[in-house]
């Protein structure tokens, strides 16, 4: 990459918390932020926004009457977004773009007006323009009152790093100068929840750990949906405000085989991975934060695909989806947080049942890898450093 990407800050907000304090300490236990609930009469796993983000997300859709038609989608996509714009110092009014897609966008709105319009046969006057993708930048957009570029896209769940990707073209072109990107999810709803069950991928699994992600030896699927949203800032070369530098990327698809599926060993992310580390000793990557859906062949394959690429000496291995659940869209951003808070605080954070890429920490964290991939082959991988 012939010019330096910094990000200068990045906030979230999901069952984590929304402060990088906070997060990083439930990052250090081996708690889960799942609740069992009813959902289609059965007894559901789920990761909802902790108690403090519900209520942020509460006095946010009372602040502004404009607001209280908004999906959830939209509203954590707002909050994060303040919260970031504020550690990287930007102004408000001032130009900056915005790039913040979703998998599924305003689903629950979207079931909402969909029931009224089965049950009266009309619907309100403001269903489409609350219900629509771009809904999700134009608002932060306006809440922001940023001069720039607004782009909302849906690439399923590598949709957070794509919008990464994309971010850093305009950076790149000289188009802009700095950009917001991420991701936003808001999925907890019987339909989407249904349709995972549907896919036969959803956790049966009342154990302590519902969600088995990067457990290789896992006899059933074992998905978990959470909600979150997660954006970062970045600008071209270093700052005093850069927290990370992104050192390589990566992106490549498949031939479908399956609407859902990719190949044995993860081609796609054979490729992407191998984009991203072109410049980079094999050696000096000291991590991978994997998608790892807690699919039994979602987590195989790319542990495979990791294989193929590193042979025998293979990084740390984790991934956050045992502990917040697939947010969609935004998992890719999330795992970018953890990746840039493993590196701040110099701590690798691995899953604790998982065997696979576990071993003792014994040099520094440098170099870390992070990857997401969507329905259809759509991976993405970004390679972090300091």
């Amino acid at each position: 990459m012939p010019k330096t990407i910094s990000i200068t800050a990045i906030a979230s907000i999901s069952g984590l918390g929304n402060e990088p304090n906070s997060i990083w300490q439930n990052y250090l236990n081996d708690k889960h932020c799942f609740i069992e609930t009813s959902i289609g009469n059965q007894n559901t796993a789920i990761a909802p926004l902790n108690s403090d983000c519900k209520k942020q997300i509460s006095e946010l859709k009372k602040s502004d009457n404009k607001y209280k038609s908004l999906d959830n989608s939209v509203l954590f996509a707002i909050a994060a977004s303040r919260k970031a714009i504020e550690k990287a110092g930007w102004q408000n009014n001032s130009t900056f773009g915005i790039n913040i897609g979703s998998s599924r966008g305003a689903t629950e709105l979207f079931e909402k007006h969909h029931l009224d319009f089965i049950q009266s046969g009309k619907v309100e006057p403001l269903a489409s323009p609350t219900t629509t993708l771009g809904n999700i930048s134009s608002w932060v957009s306006h809440d922001l009152q940023s001069q720039g570029p607004e782009i909302s896209h849906s690439i399923t769940c590598s949709t957070a790093l794509h919008a990464l990707l994309n971010g850093i073209a305009w950076l790149k072109s000289g188009m802009a100068d700095q950009f917001l990107v991420g991701g936003s999810e808001a999925p907890l709803t019987d339909f989407t929840i249904a349709q995972m069950r549907a896919l036969k991928i959803y956790s049966k699994n009342n154990a302590d750990f519902p969600c088995r992600a990067l457990d290789l030896n896992k006899k059933q699927n074992s998905l978990v949906l959470g909600e979150g949203a997660a954006v970062c800032c970045l600008e071209i070369g270093r700052t005093d405000k850069t927290i990370a530098v992104i050192e390589g990327i990566g992106y490549a698809t498949e031939i479908l085989e399956h609407n859902v599926s990719v190949s044995a060993e993860a081609t796609c992310f054979q490729k992407s991975m191998k984009m991203a580390l072109e410049n980079t000793k094999l050696s000096d990557v000291d991590a991978i934060v994997m998608h790892a859906p807690g699919t039994i062949k979602g987590d195989l394959s790319e542990y495979k695909a990791i294989q193929k690429i590193f042979g025998e000496e293979l990084p740390f291995l984790t991934t956050n989806k045992w502990k917040i659940g697939h947010t969609f869209g935004a998992s890719g951003m999330l795992s970018i947080e953890m990746a840039i808070l493993m590196l701040q605080n110099q701590t690798f954070i691995g899953v604790p049942f998982a065997e696979a890429g576990a071993k003792t920490q014994q040099k520094p964290l440098k170099k870390i890898l992070v990857n997401a991939v969507g329905f259809g082959g759509n991976a993405v991988s970004v390679l972090l450093g300091l």
